[in-house]
């Protein structure tokens, strides 16, 4: 159940990543295309849902099960704490950087009234370059995860069961 854990939380947190990196490559450009008519369209197509319903599941899912395995493997090795420590940092930051800085943005272009042509330009240009840099720090969490995956399986070969 332990290794079960640990690898369910590198995997949610690689599609956390890929999910946010599709927000760039994807959504974004999109967005950015031809404002404000891509952001009206934008505004239409996210109606109903949008990328926050997915990232509201699986961004604490991957932080809960990141913190379960560096609770499970506290006493196993320091290694695995400090990296599983590490990667649920950057996981807690990307949130972060989500709630402080991309929420009022997004909540902004949104908006019932939509604001003027130069604003949007701009929200979207931050918008966009921002994004990055979270992707930038969830990659840093699935490396590290990764690197803790790999430390438990170096563990079990080291010391394995009779």
């Amino acid at each position: 159940m332990k290794k079960i854990i640990l690898l369910s939380s590198v995997a949610i947190a690689c599609g956390v990543l890929f999910a946010n990196i599709f927000n760039s490559m994807v959504i974004a450009a999109a967005t950015d295309s031809d404002i404000p008519n891509s952001v009206l369209a934008a505004k239409a197509f996210f109606k109903t849902v949008n990328p926050g319903n997915f990232f509201k599941i699986f961004s604490p899912a991957s932080q809960l099960l990141t913190l379960l395995s560096l609770l499970i493997y506290w006493k196993n090795s320091q290694n695995m704490r400090l990296l599983l420590g590490i990667a649920l940092i950057c996981y807690v930051s990307g949130d972060i950087f989500a709630f402080t800085y991309f929420h009022p943005r997004t909540d902004i272009m949104m908006s019932q009234l939509t604001p003027a042509t130069e604003i949007l330009k701009r929200l979207s240009s931050e918008w966009s370059s921002m994004n990055w840099v979270r992707s930038l720090v969830l990659l840093i969490g699935v490396i590290f995860s990764f690197a803790a995956v790999d430390k438990f399986y170096a563990m079990k070969n080291k010391f394995p069961n009779p």
